[in-house]
């Protein structure tokens, strides 16, 4: 038995497959019609919708045959990727390429195999659609037309299904974010002013701005800043002042929005609103700021967040409102819980963007962010290197241990390497037992943090494990993409498994 030749454009070709999420999901009646028109078109007992994975065949849609899942060594389908037309064996038992695989020599087995690649819009080819028959069955002409006009057709549905998973994602951001807007609270012109600016596709931190002049004119202060905590001290994220001090006064107010010095220092865990109508006599008044003419302070805190960020509010002796008065309160109060609000939808946003770019077992990057962070780059820094890793054994705990074993032995795995790699780089799961860590470290350092994890997860299971790694540079000769450092680093790990398989 000969297995496939691997595609040129694999990789490639895997980035491609991983984008439709359709691997180990569940049958869907748009596949399973197609299935049933292709037995019925061809005159076959047996029609699939397979996927070509790294490792493996999986079905999306099966008539006739009950198992989903087949070694890629073993699969047809893996040949019919290679090419252009339909590929077809007439008698599989006499060709030499498969007439000792298990699917002839034994469950379905297989006389005939008649296959159309799925082809991508990038031009990759993903899988099949096949039809194959225990039996001799002549096709004609007419019979691979269809069969291929039937692949296209599947192609038509995975992507009319990614299309609607991205929109059902875009929408479930936009319910989240509608949900987020109706707690507002906005009684006046200003705060509604407020509310909806914040609704506004701008960057975040020029609707803040906008925020906090708005909130300025409201009440007639001289500056208004947001503050939030950082560490013991407060930092500033959006600065507002209705006019310029003088050096010496700035530099004093920057140790003032700093929480090194001032009221600002004492207040530590401020939960209600402080206005200060006298600030020249506070004890902790710094005398550079009552020189300047700072009269009246007010800090007003953005919500219950435990990191308690501020808005902070001052009033020069120049200035002709004099005295917080209710009508002030109110609107500063109201203001700060919806610029409260904001940060902290913009936090949960934040928050998002990173679970969807994490590998739900393990916690590390996952494909996509490994994708976005070196795939989509045009170049890389000149002292990359990327380490493509293959967990050795992982089949063999899953066999004898139980999944749940194996998965454990992933997690810390993963995370034994993320602990190692730390500031210095990157972890991603590429997928099943294939990582991935991109770094600016020697190569002899990325296979260390490797071995490493190696060892630790050995001892969560009881069946050998180990890790084949393959690391490229950006400099590397053959490494003038980021998809062909990808391309390389893949080709060494899998010359190391190949040299280990020798060795035992």
């Amino acid at each position: 038995m000969t297995a496939a030749p691997i595609p040129q454009d694999e990789a490639a070709r895997l980035l491609d497959l991983a984008r439709y999420h359709v691997l180990d999901t569940e049958q869907e009646e748009p596949f399973e019609r197609i299935t049933r028109l292709a037995a019925r078109i061809l005159r076959t007992p047996v029609a699939m919708i397979n996927l070509i994975d790294r490792y493996r065949q999986w079905g999306k849609s099966r008539i006739g045959v009950t198992a989903a899942e087949a070694n890629r060594e073993h699969s047809f389908c893996a040949w019919a990727i290679g090419g252009e037309t339909p590929f077809v064996v007439e008698n599989a038992a006499a060709d030499p390429r498969f007439r000792d695989n298990p699917m002839v020599t034994g469950e379905p087995h297989i006389h005939m195999y008649a296959g159309a690649s799925l082809i991508t819009p990038a031009g990759h080819r993903i899988g099949t659609l096949c039809v194959t028959n225990s039996r001799p069955h002549p096709l004609t002409s007419d019979d691979l037309q269809s069969l291929q006009d039937l692949a296209a057709l599947a192609m038509q549905e995975l992507e009319l299904r990614r299309e609607r998973l991205d929109a059902a994602r875009a929408a479930d951001a936009q319910r989240r974010q509608a949900e987020e807007l109706r707690q507002v609270l906005s009684h006046t012109r200003i705060v509604e002013g407020i509310s909806s600016l914040m609704d506004l596709d701008l960057p975040f931190e020029d609707a803040l701005e906008t925020a906090a002049a708005l909130v300025s004119e409201a009440v007639g202060a001289d500056f208004t800043a947001v503050l939030l905590r950082s560490g013991p001290t407060f930092s500033v994220k959006v600065p507002r002042s209705a006019r310029t001090f003088p050096e010496e006064v700035s530099q004093t107010a920057t140790s003032l929005l700093s929480g090194r010095s001032g009221v600002l220092g004492s207040l530590g865990d401020l939960s209600t609103p402080l206005y200060i109508g006298d600030y020249a006599g506070q004890p902790q008044a710094i005398p550079a700021l009552v020189a300047a003419g700072v009269t009246e302070v007010a800090y007003v805190p953005l919500g219950d967040d435990p990191l308690r960020p501020l808005l902070l509010v001052l009033r020069l002796s120049s200035n002709s409102v004099r005295g917080w008065r209710v009508q002030d309160k109110a609107l500063l109060e109201v203001a700060a819980r919806t610029v409260g609000h904001a940060l902290r939808r913009q936090a949960a946003l934040e928050r998002a963007q990173g679970e969807a770019r994490a590998d739900a077992l393990t916690g590390v990057l996952n494909r996509r962010a490994f994708e976005e962070d070196v795939l989509a780059q045009a170049t890389l820094d000149p002292a990359t290197r990327l380490a493509v890793i293959d967990v050795d054994g992982l089949k063999g705990v899953n066999d004898a241990e139980s999944h749940a074993q194996g998965d454990k032995l992933l997690k810390v795995f993963a995370q034994t390497l993320r602990a190692e790699v730390a500031e210095l780089g990157q972890v991603y799961r590429l997928g099943g037992d294939e990582f991935a860590v991109v770094s600016l470290e020697p190569a002899d350092t990325l296979l260390e943090w490797v071995d490493l994890a190696a060892r630790v997860a050995q001892q969560m299971v009881l069946a050998p494990v180990g890790a084949s790694v393959g690391v490229a540079a950006w400099t590397d000769a053959d490494a003038g993409t980021p998809a062909a450092l990808l391309s390389l680093a893949d080709a060494r790990m899998y010359d190391m498994k190949r040299r280990r398989q020798a060795l035992r």
